[in-house]
């Protein structure tokens, strides 16, 4: 065994084992790593900025230390001097191999930089927003009335607005006297209307009659993405929407691998704190510079996220969400100040925090909930929101289930050997014919497919890079309707299945998908151990709805939502062959997007439907899968493609799916084959 050291990328989770004194840009060269560099390596460019990492990282298997890397050299410091580099990033140009080290790629550093498909679904909002701009006319003070100015805007305020019980942020007193005066006794407010406990307050003057407007933002702090869409508070619009990676993904890619870094190093959950509120800073200032506003007039901001995100964003140790019974510190609604978040946007501006509902289904789930109403419902509706930790609800007007599932990444093409996130050049869409078994497909980029004029064109400027989340999805529920793929996941042999694409793969086999060799691309196959990846995911995803269908008492669903960024770009069909939810009528599986993100946006933008997601959130009722013994008999069964005994009648009325073996030792089609008992 090589006791050469090992090498880590995050957030691809490519490895490797280099000699002492590699550089970091050329490890990551040889393993196919997204690095960027312009200069070839020469010091100048400052594109392939890394950040390592130290600690143990008992996912991985490594105790990372301080000196796993070379010194500091002259190089960087000469280019931190001249033009500013993050402390803690090195360039990977410089910084060489010196012991076992976990290094994560920024995005900002990646070539083929992240999409973050996460968007502003079009809605319907009542617009009740709980900051509000008010113009008013203050009396002058006068000898015979000595009020101060504050207590005369106040009573103003009270005059002109019917605004009972104001009170003013502690800055306002240094601004006030100034504003009126210049504005000659006229003056626009912004007032934060408060709440059961907190009375109204001023948080802003403008002199005389301000004309713009005034912001907040709705915020999907995901585990793997941290999506944001800025608002006009006054008209409701999104004026800009952006994201970034989360950057504690170098802390683990999985929240269970974030909470075992807090426990296995001292200080470690401070640390994760500070990234993502450093993470979420960084995206305020991209998303202020991308709408052209201050963003010092962002006045209000509504969170949601799951539970370990929650605590780790508020400052909370998430050690008890790591064991039973997963005990939250509070489940309850949060209203605060940014300041008290280290937020850089408007220094009063308010925050609220939905719900969770339990400890593993967080406010994103109260967010969904919010946005899609399964409570409001007259069928039975399924809502699933995909993504690295699923949460899943299950309810109509009678009641509503919850609960969550531990996916993994594999759906957002991590554990994929030719896997990588939603960028330019990678495979999201598959077709393979029947028949000569031949595979099409499209790339994040262009429109066109791949067997058609044009399409070597068009993907000239990304090149085609590897395969997403959606593509792996659709290729694999592909070779299961061509028959190159049984039901228990196996890839047939080129004998068995009559194509040359199918190739040996050590003991088991591979479908080639593209073969770019010939012009220094990649060969992008999908393996066996993708296979199992995929289906140990929706196995999770599908037995985490069927349980709550257990406990509903209900053996199909009406209608199947599918939420979350990820979850837009699904195919209804091909998550239906994989058996990813339960049989349906296609044209009853939809797609929310972003519905945690929109239910964000409702709560920014109507302060009366906060309430009810607070009300609404008491009676869910939180079903907790890991305590429940038919979840594992629910996922044994729902690792075959699509399940071992269930039989999708409604499915089998839109596809066919060939009943082949390949788990024979032989090299002929059928020969030994075992058929699967169906229920």
């Amino acid at each position: 065994m090589s006791s050469d050291p090992l090498v880590i990328f995050t957030p691809s989770g490519k490895r490797g084992r280099f000699e002492v004194g590699t550089p970091i840009l050329t490890a990551a060269r040889q393993l196919g790593v997204d690095l960027d560099s312009v200069c070839g390596g020469r010091g100048i460019c400052s594109k392939c900025q890394v950040t390592p990492s130290v600690g143990a990282f008992p996912k991985h298997g490594v105790t990372v230390s301080a000196d796993a890397l070379s010194n500091w050299n002259a190089v960087e410091q000469r280019y931190k001097d001249k033009r500013g580099l993050i402390d803690g990033r090195r360039l990977g140009c410089q910084a060489t191999v010196q012991g076992d080290v976990v290094i994560d790629v920024p995005p900002e550093s990646q070539v083929h930089r992240q999409v973050v498909r996460k968007r502003a679904e079009a809605r319907d909002i009542v617009m009740n927003p709980s900051t509000r701009l008010y113009y008013v006319e203050v009396e002058e003070p006068d000898m015979h009335q000595p009020l101060g100015d504050l207590e005369r805007l106040i009573e103003a305020l009270h005059d002109q607005w019917e605004l009972e019980g104001v009170q003013a942020d502690f800055h306002i007193l240094s601004e006030l006297q100034s504003a009126l005066r210049k504005g000659q006794w006229k003056i626009t407010v912004a007032v934060h209307a408060g709440d059961k406990i907190n009375p109204p307050r001023i948080m802003h003057i403008w002199p005389g009659y301000y004309e713009g407007t005034i912001y907040g933002l709705a915020v999907d702090l995901g585990s793997t993405t941290i999506a944001a869409h800025l608002c006009d508070l006054q008209s409701g619009e999104v004026v800009a929407s952006s994201g970034i990676m989360n950057p504690q993904i170098r802390f683990g890619e999985d929240l269970m691998s974030r909470v075992s870094y807090g426990m296995m190093n001292k200080g470690g959950d401070v640390e994760m704190t500070t990234a993502v509120r450093e993470g979420m800073n960084a995206l305020f200032v991209q998303i202020a510079s991308e709408a052209e506003i201050d963003k010092a007039l962002i006045m209000d901001a509504v969170f949601v996220c799951n539970p370990v995100m929650h605590h780790l964003f508020l400052g909370i140790d998430p050690f008890e969400l790591g064991q039973a019974p997963f005990a939250l510190a509070t489940s309850s609604a949060l209203s605060l100040r940014a300041s008290e978040l280290e937020l850089n946007i408007h220094p009063a501006a308010r925050t609220y925090i939905l719900p969770c509902i339990a400890g593993h289904v967080g406010a994103d789930a109260a967010a969904v909930a919010l946005s899609e109403a399964p409570d409001k419902s007259d069928e039975l509706m399924l809502v699933v929101d995909v993504g690295t930790n699923a949460e899943i609800l299950l309810g109509n007007k009678e009641k509503v289930l919850a609960c969550s599932s531990p996916t993994g990444p594999a759906f957002e093409g991590a554990q994929i050997s030719s896997g990588q996130r939603a960028a330019p050049g990678a495979i999201e869409r598959v077709e393979i014919d029947v028949v000569t078994k031949e595979p099409r497909f499209q790339i994040i980029g262009s429109d066109l497919w791949s067997d058609e004029d044009g399409f070597d064109l068009a993907v000239a400027a990304t090149g085609i890079t590897g395969i997403c989340g959606s593509g792996i999805i659709e290729v694999i529920a592909e070779m299961r309707m061509a028959g190159l793929l049984d039901a228990s996941g196996l890839v047939g042999s080129a004998a068995q299945t009559g194509s040359a694409r199918c190739v040996p793969d050590d003991r088991t086999h591979a479908y080639l998908l593209w073969d770019g060799s010939a012009d220094g691309g990649p060969v992008i196959t999908v393996t066996n151990g993708d296979v199992r990846a995929i289906q140990m995911a929706k196995a999770a995803l599908y037995s985490g709805a069927r349980l709550l269908m257990d406990k509903f008492g209900a053996e199909t669903v009406d209608k199947v939502v599918l939420a979350g960024a990820f979850g837009a770009h699904i195919s209804a069909k091909h998550a239906m062959v994989l058996g990813m939810i339960p049989d349906c009528p296609l044209d009853k599986v939809t797609s929310a997007g972003n519905a945690a993100g929109t239910g964000a946006r409702i709560a920014l933008l109507n302060t009366k439907a906060r309430r009810e997601i607070e009300a609404t959130v008491r009676k869910i009722k939180k079903v907790e899968t890991a305590v429940e013994a038919r979840f594992q008999e629910h996922f044994v069964n729902a690792s075959a493609i699509p399940n071992a005994v269930e039989p999708f009648p409604i499915l089998a009325q839109t596809v066919t799916l060939p009943d082949v073996s390949f788990n024979t030792g032989g090299e002929g089609s059928g020969g030994g084959r075992r058929r699967r008992r169906r229920g």
